[in-house]
């Protein structure tokens, strides 16, 4: 009988902090200054790990949080409450009761644009016909006819078999075919067959080989194969398109920036290969090995582009490219991102803004140990959302909205600054804990933090971006990875298409469906497609059938 393998063993090593300390200054004279912040920073958490474990009321509860953040960044959730709470007011909790709820959760008519419109005249009155009734009045039409909605389910492709009647004389044998009916087109896969599985895959996290099983029970084979191929083809016809957006992009007022690992396949076996490569010659590999999936928003006017970039590169390697598009008469664009050094664009002057979200973050990760002191930041932040949610709902101006934050937020971020300094000061925080770290992040990049204070329109954080992502994020939940480069291109282009359609506001199928349909027009004029002048060429196109 075999007995249970043993467990390898693992050398122990003992050092005292005054020994890491030296280590850490040899690396600093070897490596230099920013890899000595980074084995600092990781010694730092090593050591806070190593003590809470120690501690016996240290449950696995707090070492998650610890390690992964919170589940949720919800002020109710920071502040330790729970819905329905037995310290909730008594008069709020009656107005919550007798507060009627508004609609019956269902959608009318006018929820439904997309929705194809039959017009159906009356069977035997039309307007200015005397009434029925009472035969004394006529009948005018309503402003707003009556609407009753019916849904039809079927296949996301359907697909047609035209059978063609054929004759055959059977003197001479010559075979007469019926001619295929109008409309029919000669491609076997229409434009709006790319456009669906564009938008399935891309838009809504479907993966080939789950629309395929789909298809396959429905009685409408596409094999995973032939998708990838339509899908392929329909990118190289959108491609002048996602030039476009790039370039317009460049042009962007306040540009956000952000990334989320990503995995392709064929191009992290290449890295893997290189860098081992340059191991086995005994040189130090450079190669870097991380893939990303970058997400830009560009706003500009009130429009946004969005524009995915999958790869090596960083989100401000990506954003160089994007800034290269720029017209050399523009002023510098405001640059919203989180507090890494990986999203800055070398060789662009750019207006840096920091994401306060971020900075809120990092002191949400300290609820468990310092609750009354995270409670108070959170507090004082949560007064600058809502000043900010005023100023939206009010609908103010960028320099009006500018003066509401000075006015209200300023005094309140003062206050919470001279908080901090405060805590740190009187030593009532301990500089290298997790508090205090949170401190030094948002005194470091304070100027940043709070640049809405400074430039009209300046947003707080970088939500737009990270929403941006979850298009890339459900597809990696979903797919896992992608197989190629090309396969990565592909993805980028669609994305980015369809996430900018979508914020435009116009109905997304219709647009793909449209682009790839005039793909030749969009070749020769990539710059009159874009989704918000979309509706104009629309428009344009109903006036020539008229």
């Amino acid at each position: 009988m075999k007995g249970k393998p043993k467990k390898p063993i693992v050398e122990e090593v003992e050092l005292e902090r005054r020994e890491i300390e030296e280590l850490l200054e040899k690396v600093r004279e070897v490596l230099g200054e920013e890899a000595y912040q980074k084995l600092k920073t990781l010694f730092d958490a090593y050591e806070t790990l190593t003590d809470l474990i120690r501690e016996q009321g240290t449950t696995i509860r707090t070492l998650r949080k610890l390690l992964f953040g919170p589940t949720t960044e919800k002020r109710r959730k920071a502040r330790g409450e729970e819905r329905g709470s037995s310290e909730e007011k008594p008069k709020e909790k009656e107005k919550k009761e007798n507060k009627k709820r508004k609609g019956h959760g269902r959608n009318g008519a006018d929820a439904f644009p997309g929705a194809k419109k039959v017009e159906v005249p009356h069977e035997s009155l039309k307007p200015g016909d005397p009434c029925p009734a009472c035969g004394k009045g006529r009948v005018y039409e309503q402003r707003e006819p009556k609407k009753i909605l019916r849904f039809r389910g079927g296949a996301p492709v359907e697909v047609t078999v035209y059978r063609l009647q054929r004759l055959r004389c059977h003197l001479c044998g010559k075979i007469f075919t019926a001619k295929a009916p109008e409309g029919m087109g000669e491609e076997k896969y229409d434009s709006a067959t790319a456009a669906m599985i564009g938008l399935l895959k891309y838009g809504s996290g479907m993966p080939f080989n789950r629309l395929e099983a789909l298809q396959r029970v429905l009685g409408n084979p596409l094999p995973g194969a032939t998708q990838w191929e339509i899908v392929f083809e329909g990118a190289r016809k959108l491609a002048p398109l996602y030039d476009a957006l790039i370039r317009e992009a460049g042009k962007g007022e306040i540009l956000h920036g952000d990334d989320t690992p990503m995995k392709i396949r064929s191009l992290l076996k290449k890295l893997r290969a290189k860098k081992a490569q340059g191991k086995k010659k005994g040189k130090k590999s450079k190669v870097r090995t991380g893939i990303h999936t970058t997400a830009v928003v560009s706003i500009r006017d009130g429009r946004k582009t969005v524009l995915f970039f999958s790869g090596v590169p960083y989100a401000g390697e990506n954003l160089e490219r994007v800034l290269k598009e720029r017209p050399g008469d523009l002023s510098p664009p405001l640059l919203m991102c989180d507090g890494s050094s990986q999203n800055l664009p070398e060789g662009f002057e750019v207006i840096l803004a920091n994401c306060l979200a971020h900075g809120r973050r990092r002191f949400l990760y300290q609820e468990e140990s310092f609750p009354e002191e995270v409670r108070h930041v959170i507090d004082q932040l949560a007064e600058v959302y809502k000043n900010d949610e005023t100023a939206r709902r009010e609908g103010m101006s960028a320099e009006e909205r500018l003066a509401f934050h000075r006015e209200k937020s300023g005094p309140v971020l003062e206050g919470l600054k001279a908080w901090m300094k405060e805590k740190l000061d009187n030593k009532e925080v301990e500089e290298n804990s997790g508090l205090g770290q949170a401190i030094r992040y948002m005194e470091k990049r304070w100027e940043a933090l709070t640049r809405f204070l400074e430039i009209p329109g300046a947003p707080l954080d970088n939500n737009v971006a990270e929403r941006a992502l979850k298009k890339a994020i459900l597809h990696r939940k979903n797919a896992l990875f992608y197989q190629s480069e090309n396969g990565a291109w592909v993805g980028d282009t669609f994305m980015s298409i369809l996430y900018t359609a979508q914020e435009s506001g116009i109905n997304v199928l219709e647009y793909l469906k449209d682009l790839l349909e005039h793909h030749q027009d969009l070749a020769a004029e990539p710059d009159r497609w874009l989704p918000w002048k979309w509706r104009e060429i629309r428009e344009e196109k109903t006036r020539e059938k008229a």
